[in-house]
Protein backbone atom coordinates (compact mmCIF):
# COMPACT_ATOMS: atom_id res chain seq x y z
CA UNK A 1 0.00 0.00 0.00
CA UNK A 2 2.73 2.12 1.01
CA UNK A 3 4.39 1.80 -2.35
CA UNK A 4 1.46 2.44 -4.14
CA UNK A 5 1.17 5.83 -2.60
CA UNK A 6 4.59 6.45 -2.84
CA UNK A 7 4.36 5.74 -6.84
CA UNK A 8 0.83 8.29 -6.80
CA UNK A 9 3.00 10.76 -4.99
CA UNK A 10 5.64 10.18 -7.87
CA UNK A 11 3.51 10.50 -10.30
CA UNK A 12 1.81 13.87 -8.90
CA UNK A 13 4.88 15.35 -8.54
CA UNK A 14 5.69 14.98 -11.80
CA UNK A 15 2.72 15.36 -13.57
CA UNK A 16 2.95 18.97 -11.18
CA UNK A 17 6.46 19.63 -12.71
CA UNK A 18 5.26 19.48 -16.51
CA UNK A 19 2.46 21.68 -16.09
CA UNK A 20 4.93 23.91 -14.16
CA UNK A 21 7.01 23.55 -17.30
CA UNK A 22 4.20 24.04 -19.59
CA UNK A 23 3.05 26.81 -18.33
CA UNK A 24 6.45 28.55 -18.12
CA UNK A 25 7.08 27.29 -21.70
CA UNK A 26 3.98 29.36 -23.13
CA UNK A 27 4.65 32.47 -20.90
CA UNK A 28 8.14 32.87 -22.59
CA UNK A 29 6.34 32.26 -25.63
CA UNK A 30 3.72 34.99 -25.47
CA UNK A 31 7.11 37.17 -24.30
CA UNK A 32 9.14 36.70 -27.19
CA UNK A 33 6.22 36.45 -29.81
CA UNK A 34 4.99 39.85 -28.18
CA UNK A 35 8.55 41.42 -28.42
CA UNK A 36 9.01 40.51 -31.61
CA UNK A 37 5.39 41.87 -32.88
CA UNK A 38 6.82 45.15 -31.03
CA UNK A 39 9.94 45.47 -33.39
CA UNK A 40 7.77 44.65 -36.15
CA UNK A 41 5.04 47.48 -35.27
CA UNK A 42 7.49 49.80 -33.92
CA UNK A 43 8.12 51.10 -36.98
CA UNK A 44 4.78 52.19 -38.14
CA UNK A 45 3.98 53.18 -34.71
CA UNK A 46 6.61 55.61 -35.19
CA UNK A 47 5.73 56.51 -38.35
CA UNK A 48 1.88 57.13 -37.11
CA UNK A 49 2.95 59.67 -34.60
CA UNK A 50 5.18 61.90 -36.83
CA UNK A 51 1.91 61.32 -39.38
CA UNK A 52 -0.11 62.87 -36.18
CA UNK A 53 2.03 65.58 -35.35
CA UNK A 54 2.75 66.58 -39.01
CA UNK A 55 -1.31 66.69 -38.93
CA UNK A 56 -1.34 68.86 -35.87
CA UNK A 57 1.44 71.54 -37.89
CA UNK A 58 -0.20 71.44 -40.76
CA UNK A 59 -3.31 72.00 -38.74
CA UNK A 60 -1.77 75.15 -37.10
CA UNK A 61 -0.29 76.30 -40.29
CA UNK A 62 -3.58 76.36 -42.06
CA UNK A 63 -5.03 78.15 -39.13
CA UNK A 64 -2.89 81.33 -39.99
CA UNK A 65 -3.83 81.33 -43.30
CA UNK A 66 -5.44 84.49 -44.87
CA UNK A 67 -9.46 84.01 -45.57
CA UNK A 68 -12.08 86.48 -46.55
CA UNK A 69 -12.66 86.64 -43.08
CA UNK A 70 -9.10 88.37 -42.38
CA UNK A 71 -9.57 91.16 -44.67
CA UNK A 72 -10.73 94.55 -43.37
CA UNK A 73 -12.35 97.49 -44.87
CA UNK A 74 -14.70 96.00 -46.95
CA UNK A 75 -17.21 98.24 -47.50
CA UNK A 76 -21.46 97.32 -46.52
CA UNK A 77 -23.33 97.86 -49.52
CA UNK A 78 -23.95 96.86 -53.18
CA UNK A 79 -21.30 97.07 -56.37
CA UNK A 80 -21.89 96.69 -59.95
CA UNK A 81 -19.09 95.06 -61.95
CA UNK A 82 -18.23 92.87 -64.79
CA UNK A 83 -15.69 92.73 -67.95
CA UNK A 84 -13.71 89.51 -69.07
CA UNK A 85 -15.42 86.48 -69.96
CA UNK A 86 -12.41 84.57 -68.82
CA UNK A 87 -13.81 85.27 -65.34
CA UNK A 88 -16.70 83.48 -65.82
CA UNK A 89 -15.92 80.90 -63.64
CA UNK A 90 -14.40 82.62 -60.78
CA UNK A 91 -17.29 84.70 -60.73
CA UNK A 92 -19.53 81.31 -60.48
CA UNK A 93 -17.22 79.42 -57.47
CA UNK A 94 -15.08 82.43 -55.66
CA UNK A 95 -17.45 85.38 -55.52
CA UNK A 96 -20.08 82.82 -53.84
CA UNK A 97 -17.80 82.15 -51.35
CA UNK A 98 -16.97 85.66 -50.70
CA UNK A 99 -20.82 86.88 -50.27
CA UNK A 100 -20.93 83.72 -48.34
CA UNK A 101 -18.64 84.58 -45.87
CA UNK A 102 -18.81 88.57 -46.13
CA UNK A 103 -22.76 88.66 -46.54
CA UNK A 104 -22.33 92.66 -45.85
CA UNK A 105 -20.34 92.80 -49.32
CA UNK A 106 -23.15 92.57 -52.23
CA UNK A 107 -21.56 92.27 -55.59
CA UNK A 108 -24.15 92.80 -58.82
CA UNK A 109 -22.57 91.35 -62.40
CA UNK A 110 -23.71 94.00 -65.00
CA UNK A 111 -23.29 92.80 -68.39
CA UNK A 112 -22.50 96.14 -70.92
CA UNK A 113 -25.55 97.51 -73.02
CA UNK A 114 -24.03 97.29 -76.25
CA UNK A 115 -21.46 95.35 -77.56
CA UNK A 116 -20.18 92.01 -76.22
CA UNK A 117 -18.95 91.33 -72.55
CA UNK A 118 -15.35 91.41 -71.97
CA UNK A 119 -12.35 92.78 -70.52
CA UNK A 120 -12.53 95.89 -73.12
CA UNK A 121 -16.26 96.67 -72.90
CA UNK A 122 -15.77 96.37 -69.47
CA UNK A 123 -13.04 98.89 -68.62
CA UNK A 124 -15.03 101.26 -70.98
CA UNK A 125 -17.85 101.04 -68.59
CA UNK A 126 -15.50 101.44 -65.35
CA UNK A 127 -14.50 104.44 -67.13
CA UNK A 128 -17.87 105.97 -68.20
CA UNK A 129 -19.13 105.27 -64.07
CA UNK A 130 -21.31 102.29 -64.94
CA UNK A 131 -19.01 99.66 -62.71
CA UNK A 132 -17.55 100.15 -59.77
CA UNK A 133 -14.70 97.56 -60.67
CA UNK A 134 -13.47 95.69 -63.41
CA UNK A 135 -12.00 92.27 -64.46
CA UNK A 136 -9.83 91.88 -66.88
CA UNK A 137 -8.10 89.24 -68.79
CA UNK A 138 -5.92 91.87 -70.42
CA UNK A 139 -3.62 94.73 -69.78
CA UNK A 140 -4.75 98.12 -69.63
CA UNK A 141 -3.89 99.93 -73.01
CA UNK A 142 -2.83 103.75 -73.13
CA UNK A 143 -5.46 104.73 -74.47
CA UNK A 144 -7.32 103.71 -71.62
CA UNK A 145 -5.32 105.22 -69.16
CA UNK A 146 -4.89 108.35 -71.22
CA UNK A 147 -8.82 108.54 -70.88
CA UNK A 148 -8.79 107.75 -67.07
CA UNK A 149 -6.41 111.22 -66.36
CA UNK A 150 -8.69 113.08 -68.56
CA UNK A 151 -11.25 112.14 -66.13
CA UNK A 152 -9.53 112.89 -63.10
CA UNK A 153 -8.05 109.53 -62.26
CA UNK A 154 -6.23 106.72 -63.13
CA UNK A 155 -6.28 103.30 -63.48
CA UNK A 156 -4.48 100.22 -61.96
CA UNK A 157 -4.33 96.76 -62.07
CA UNK A 158 -3.77 94.65 -59.82
CA UNK A 159 -3.01 90.49 -60.64
CA UNK A 160 -4.09 88.08 -59.25
CA UNK A 161 -4.20 84.90 -61.40
CA UNK A 162 -3.37 83.71 -64.58
CA UNK A 163 -4.57 82.52 -67.69
CA UNK A 164 -3.32 81.28 -71.04
CA UNK A 165 -4.67 82.30 -74.26
CA UNK A 166 -5.16 79.72 -76.68
CA UNK A 167 -5.44 78.52 -80.34
CA UNK A 168 -8.38 76.83 -81.07
CA UNK A 169 -9.48 75.08 -84.64
CA UNK A 170 -11.47 72.75 -86.06
CA UNK A 171 -10.44 69.10 -84.77
CA UNK A 172 -10.00 67.61 -88.88
CA UNK A 173 -7.03 70.39 -89.42
CA UNK A 174 -3.97 68.80 -89.76
CA UNK A 175 -1.37 71.10 -87.97
CA UNK A 176 -0.16 70.31 -84.55
CA UNK A 177 0.88 74.52 -83.94
CA UNK A 178 1.94 77.32 -84.76
CA UNK A 179 4.39 79.98 -83.26
CA UNK A 180 3.38 83.10 -81.61
CA UNK A 181 4.58 85.56 -84.97
CA UNK A 182 2.68 83.34 -87.02
CA UNK A 183 -0.45 83.30 -85.25
CA UNK A 184 -0.13 87.20 -85.16
CA UNK A 185 0.89 87.04 -88.94
CA UNK A 186 -2.46 85.02 -89.55
CA UNK A 187 -4.38 87.97 -88.03
CA UNK A 188 -2.93 90.91 -89.84
CA UNK A 189 -3.68 88.73 -92.82
CA UNK A 190 -0.24 88.22 -93.92
CA UNK A 191 -0.76 84.40 -93.81
CA UNK A 192 -4.01 83.20 -95.52
CA UNK A 193 -3.18 79.72 -96.05
CA UNK A 194 -2.53 76.60 -93.62
CA UNK A 195 -0.10 75.30 -96.12
CA UNK A 196 1.74 78.59 -95.43
CA UNK A 197 2.40 77.18 -92.05
CA UNK A 198 3.35 73.44 -93.07
CA UNK A 199 -0.62 72.14 -93.08
CA UNK A 200 -3.26 71.44 -96.07
CA UNK A 201 -4.21 73.88 -98.95
CA UNK A 202 -6.63 75.11 -97.18
CA UNK A 203 -7.79 78.53 -96.94
CA UNK A 204 -7.71 80.40 -92.99
CA UNK A 205 -10.60 81.79 -91.77
CA UNK A 206 -9.41 83.87 -88.60
CA UNK A 207 -12.08 84.43 -86.19
CA UNK A 208 -12.10 87.43 -83.23
CA UNK A 209 -13.88 89.20 -80.95
CA UNK A 210 -14.01 92.93 -82.35
CA UNK A 211 -10.78 95.02 -81.25
CA UNK A 212 -13.25 97.30 -79.23
CA UNK A 213 -14.65 94.22 -77.20
CA UNK A 214 -11.89 92.11 -77.31
CA UNK A 215 -11.27 89.78 -73.92
CA UNK A 216 -8.14 89.00 -75.02
CA UNK A 217 -4.89 90.04 -77.22
CA UNK A 218 -2.10 88.98 -79.01
CA UNK A 219 -0.13 91.71 -80.00
CA UNK A 220 0.85 92.96 -76.79
CA UNK A 221 4.34 90.96 -76.63
CA UNK A 222 4.77 93.07 -80.16
CA UNK A 223 5.14 97.08 -79.68
CA UNK A 224 5.45 97.23 -83.22
CA UNK A 225 2.12 95.58 -83.69
CA UNK A 226 -0.15 97.11 -81.34
CA UNK A 227 -2.60 99.24 -82.72
CA UNK A 228 -2.28 97.32 -86.27
CA UNK A 229 -6.06 96.76 -88.33
CA UNK A 230 -6.73 93.45 -88.44
CA UNK A 231 -6.94 91.66 -92.10
CA UNK A 232 -10.07 92.01 -94.08
CA UNK A 233 -10.80 87.99 -94.01
CA UNK A 234 -10.81 88.17 -89.95
CA UNK A 235 -14.46 87.13 -89.51
CA UNK A 236 -16.03 88.91 -86.33
CA UNK A 237 -17.73 86.80 -83.66
CA UNK A 238 -19.60 87.95 -80.55
CA UNK A 239 -18.46 85.37 -78.12
CA UNK A 240 -15.84 82.64 -77.32
CA UNK A 241 -19.37 80.02 -77.40
CA UNK A 242 -20.25 81.99 -81.06
CA UNK A 243 -16.70 81.07 -82.47
CA UNK A 244 -16.56 77.72 -80.92
CA UNK A 245 -19.83 77.01 -82.96
CA UNK A 246 -18.57 78.09 -85.64
CA UNK A 247 -15.36 76.59 -85.68
CA UNK A 248 -16.67 72.87 -85.24
CA UNK A 249 -18.23 73.64 -89.39
CA UNK A 250 -15.02 76.10 -90.60
CA UNK A 251 -12.11 73.20 -91.61
CA UNK A 252 -10.03 76.19 -91.94
CA UNK A 253 -11.23 78.14 -89.22
CA UNK A 254 -8.98 79.63 -86.35
CA UNK A 255 -9.90 81.29 -82.83
CA UNK A 256 -8.26 82.45 -80.11
CA UNK A 257 -9.35 82.97 -76.12
CA UNK A 258 -8.43 82.44 -72.77
CA UNK A 259 -7.11 79.02 -72.47
CA UNK A 260 -9.45 78.20 -69.38
CA UNK A 261 -12.59 78.98 -71.60
CA UNK A 262 -11.54 76.48 -75.01
CA UNK A 263 -8.95 73.88 -73.79
CA UNK A 264 -12.16 71.53 -72.76
CA UNK A 265 -13.98 72.26 -75.43
CA UNK A 266 -15.34 68.75 -77.23
CA UNK A 267 -16.00 70.38 -80.81
CA UNK A 268 -12.44 71.92 -80.99
CA UNK A 269 -9.13 71.00 -80.90
CA UNK A 270 -6.26 73.30 -79.00
CA UNK A 271 -2.96 73.78 -80.65
CA UNK A 272 0.87 73.83 -79.64
CA UNK A 273 2.03 77.35 -79.20
CA UNK A 274 5.79 78.51 -79.48
CA UNK A 275 7.94 81.47 -79.41
CA UNK A 276 10.09 79.33 -82.17
CA UNK A 277 9.36 76.08 -84.00
CA UNK A 278 11.47 74.21 -81.97
CA UNK A 279 9.92 74.64 -78.63
CA UNK A 280 5.72 74.15 -79.25
CA UNK A 281 3.60 73.94 -76.06
CA UNK A 282 0.40 72.43 -75.31
CA UNK A 283 -1.91 74.57 -73.33
CA UNK A 284 -3.32 71.25 -71.79
CA UNK A 285 -1.74 68.67 -69.85
CA UNK A 286 -0.36 66.13 -72.27
CA UNK A 287 -1.47 63.19 -73.48
CA UNK A 288 -4.36 65.18 -75.13
CA UNK A 289 -7.89 63.66 -74.75
CA UNK A 290 -9.40 63.54 -78.49
CA UNK A 291 -12.36 64.70 -79.33
CA UNK A 292 -13.57 61.07 -79.52
CA UNK A 293 -12.95 60.51 -75.48
CA UNK A 294 -14.94 63.94 -75.21
CA UNK A 295 -17.07 64.21 -72.89
CA UNK A 296 -16.20 61.12 -70.85
CA UNK A 297 -13.07 63.13 -70.33
CA UNK A 298 -12.09 66.53 -71.15
CA UNK A 299 -8.58 68.55 -71.61
CA UNK A 300 -7.49 70.02 -68.38
CA UNK A 301 -5.41 73.23 -68.54
CA UNK A 302 -1.50 73.14 -68.42
CA UNK A 303 -0.77 75.10 -65.34
CA UNK A 304 2.31 73.84 -64.81
CA UNK A 305 4.18 75.68 -68.18
CA UNK A 306 1.73 78.64 -67.19
CA UNK A 307 3.10 79.12 -63.81
CA UNK A 308 6.55 78.52 -64.90
CA UNK A 309 6.47 81.16 -68.04
CA UNK A 310 7.38 78.40 -70.47
CA UNK A 311 4.10 79.11 -72.35
CA UNK A 312 4.50 81.79 -74.81
CA UNK A 313 1.58 83.99 -74.33
CA UNK A 314 0.24 84.42 -71.00
CA UNK A 315 -2.75 86.53 -69.56
CA UNK A 316 -3.23 88.26 -66.60
CA UNK A 317 -6.33 88.20 -64.50
CA UNK A 318 -6.57 91.75 -63.26
CA UNK A 319 -8.56 93.67 -61.07
CA UNK A 320 -9.31 97.01 -62.63
CA UNK A 321 -9.38 99.22 -59.76
CA UNK A 322 -10.05 103.06 -60.69
CA UNK A 323 -7.78 105.24 -58.21
CA UNK A 324 -10.16 107.97 -57.28
CA UNK A 325 -9.88 108.05 -53.57
CA UNK A 326 -13.70 107.26 -53.57
CA UNK A 327 -16.17 104.23 -53.13
CA UNK A 328 -14.66 102.90 -56.36
CA UNK A 329 -11.57 102.44 -55.50
CA UNK A 330 -12.25 100.92 -51.68
CA UNK A 331 -14.56 98.56 -52.93
CA UNK A 332 -11.71 97.63 -55.83
CA UNK A 333 -9.36 97.42 -53.15
CA UNK A 334 -11.08 95.48 -51.24
CA UNK A 335 -12.54 92.69 -53.84
CA UNK A 336 -8.70 92.59 -54.95
CA UNK A 337 -7.40 92.20 -51.51
CA UNK A 338 -10.28 89.43 -51.14
CA UNK A 339 -8.89 87.37 -54.09
CA UNK A 340 -5.33 87.84 -53.31
CA UNK A 341 -5.90 85.99 -49.45
CA UNK A 342 -4.67 82.17 -49.55
CA UNK A 343 -8.55 81.79 -49.37
CA UNK A 344 -8.90 83.26 -52.23
CA UNK A 345 -5.72 81.81 -53.91
CA UNK A 346 -7.04 78.71 -53.94
CA UNK A 347 -10.65 79.10 -54.73
CA UNK A 348 -8.94 80.92 -58.10
CA UNK A 349 -7.23 77.55 -58.50
CA UNK A 350 -9.87 75.12 -57.84
CA UNK A 351 -12.10 77.93 -60.78
CA UNK A 352 -9.28 76.18 -62.89
CA UNK A 353 -6.57 78.79 -63.12
CA UNK A 354 -2.71 79.93 -61.31
CA UNK A 355 -2.19 82.07 -58.70
CA UNK A 356 0.11 84.11 -58.54
CA UNK A 357 1.28 83.54 -55.56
Amino acid sequence: MDNTNQKKALINSEIALFLRGLIIGKVLTVIVIGGLLWWFLKPNLLSRSNVDSSNQSSNTLSSTESTFQTVADVPNASFNYGGSTAWASIRQLVDSQIQSDRPELQLRYVDPVNGSPGSSSGIRMLLDGKLDFAQSSRPLTDEEQAMAKERGFTLKEHPVGKDGIAVVVNPSLKVSGLTVDQLQQIYLGRITNWNQVGGPNLSITPLSQRPEDADTVIFSNNSDLKGQALGSNVQYVYSTTEAVRQLSKTPGGVYYASARSVVFQCSVKALLLGRTSGQLIPPYREPMVSPEQCPRRRNQLNTQAIKNGSYPIIANLSVIIKQNKGREQQIGDAYANLLSTDQGQKAIQQAGFVAVR
